[in-house]
């Protein structure tokens, strides 16, 4: 029998009242519930990321493009030779690979782990046609079109397979499209064993393990590229048309197709969206982009390797496209930028170090609520420094014979806080163990116990940072503290740079 309200149960208690939907919960006909929360969630923007996410979208899209190349065109005129090809000319090739790969994989949703194959043809392919391994040498204007053109055909042939795989299945399929392609250009070199191409015979095509060597030099109507400077500009000028095409696609009725596939493919293809011929058109217009860029790199390097186009290099571009945000045009840039340019600075340890504390010091504002606490935690940290710096001084002189090389002022200062043995591979052994002990036990401790830890916790990161890590700085230590900023970035903005969170509806 149904209880009605105060009735009494089969054990002759009341049967608890029911509870009382509150007004905020109780669902409202007729009304959009992501509508109605937008000025709320437009509230919840404060702060100073808020305020530059609303100045970021005020601007107009010209605006925005300028903020985002300037520096870039000004960067040629300030720098190097050797800094305009390592911080300059890398970066925007790997922001023109990542747009290519935010169109496959950040438009149109499609899980494409094969995309650096395209960069590798692209390089290959260009080589074929002008270099003197092969012996030809066709003009820039003829080559880069035919090159765009086949890797475009070739990415329709990658994508017949998207048609029936989605998601991991179409991950694995594509991962062995460039294992393929990395076994072949190590293989393809028919003078040398018994492989022979139809028609031809036995032909060197790739150079094997070797590489293609002596690819030319742009010849574009006559003009050669011959300096870091001029590949600079023709690159940077290329990213920056790119970048406007796709801007007038992202906002087409292509454009917004995509966007439709990569939310929900079956409620697409509900809606009459032609899903299939989307997927072949994001897969083409991505190797096409991957492949031009190839042609770049190529020249550049005056070679194609097989070396140079891996998994780590397809790391690498998902993490600037992911840093960016997913869909984002101008995420790829700033995340070329610091998945490219970090690593680079890290090679000093000058650098590091700044980088290092500057990380420790933003984790802590970013991660600790209310403003108080993280102001807690760095004013403790440096009296606990100084205060065991004082009582080592006494007790302990060999504990702060040590000094730091190339430092500076902040490196003297230094001197003065954290702790530098004149012997430190052992203890500095010992102390990087205790780091991570200490690590796991904060994830254990909560409230102000946490709070309290914390601080002798990053003076022990401080000390194994001084005594340890900073003389590795041009290995292991640079991708430690990358994979820490890119933890930072990644919590402060989940969706990346200028990414645009999911909506789920549950």
């Amino acid at each position: 029998m149904t209880l009605g309200r105060g009735q009494p149960s089969e054990g002759g208690l009341p049967a608890p009242a029911p509870e009382p939907v509150d007004a905020a919960d109780r669902t409202r006909v007729g009304v959009d519930e992501w509508v109605a929360e937008a000025e709320q969630r437009r509230a919840a923007q404060t702060g100073l990321s808020g305020m530059v996410v609303r100045v970021w979208e005020r601007i107009p899209a010209p605006g925005r493009l300028a903020i985002l190349i300037g520096p870039f065109a000004i960067f040629p005129f300030i720098t190097s030779q050797g800094n305009l090809y390592r911080y300059g000319l890398i970066t925007i090739i790997y922001a023109l690979l990542a747009l290519g790969l935010n169109i496959v994989v950040g438009f149109a949703g499609l899980l494409d782990l094969g995309y650096v194959a395209f960069f590798g043809v692209g390089a290959y392919l260009y080589g074929i046609m002008a270099s003197g391994h092969s012996g030809h040498h066709l003009q820039a204007e003829i080559a880069i079109p035919i090159v765009v053109v086949s890797t475009g055909l070739l990415g329709l042939l990658l994508g017949l397979t998207s048609w029936r795989l989605l998601g991991d299945y179409l991950a694995i399929v594509t991962l062995f499209f460039l294992q393929a392609f990395v076994i072949f250009v190590n293989n393809a070199n028919g003078g040398l064993n018994d492989f022979s191409y139809p028609f031809v015979g036995k032909v060197d095509l790739t150079g094997g393990a070797n590489g293609l060597d002596q690819i030319d030099p742009f010849n574009l109507f006559g003009y050669h590229i011959t300096t870091t400077k001029g590949y600079y500009f023709f690159t940077l000028i290329s990213l920056i048309l790119l970048m406007t095409m796709l801007y007038f696609v992202n906002g087409s009725r292509t454009g917004r197709a995509w966007r439709a596939l990569r939310e929900d493919p079956l409620a697409a293809e509900v809606m009459s969206v032609p899903v299939n011929r989307l997927k072949l058109l994001a897969f083409m217009f991505g190797a096409a982009t991957a492949g031009f860029s190839g042609t770049i790199y190529g020249a550049v390097q005056s070679g194609a390797f097989p070396g140079d186009y891996d998994v780590g290099l397809l790391i690498t571009i998902y993490a600037i496209v992911i840093l960016g945000g997913l869909g984002s045009i101008g995420g790829v840039v700033i995340g070329a930028l610091v998945v490219n340019g970090a690593p680079e600075l890290l090679r000093s340890s000058a650098n590091a170090r700044f980088l290092f504390y500057g990380v420790l010091v933003l984790a802590l504002l970013v991660a600790m609520k209310p403003w108080y606490k993280p102001v807690i935690v760095l004013l403790g940290t440096i009296a606990f420094g100084f205060a065991v710096h004082g009582i080592a001084s006494a007790v302990w002189s060999r504990g702060t014979a040590g000094h730091i090389e190339g430092g500076g002022q902040f490196g003297r200062g230094l001197e003065h806080w954290v702790l530098l043995p004149r012997h430190t591979q052992s203890i500095a052994g010992w102390a990087y163990f205790a780091l991570i002990v200490a690590a796991l036990v904060l994830t254990m401790l909560h409230g102000w116990q946490r709070l309290l830890a914390l601080i002798p916790t990053l003076y022990l990161a401080s000390f194994v940072w001084e005594n340890k890590l900073v003389e590795q700085v041009s290995g292991a230590t640079r991708l430690i503290l990358l994979g820490a900023l890119l933890v930072v970035i990644m919590n402060v903005r989940p969706s990346g740079i200028f990414g645009t969170a999911r909506v789920e509806i549950v």
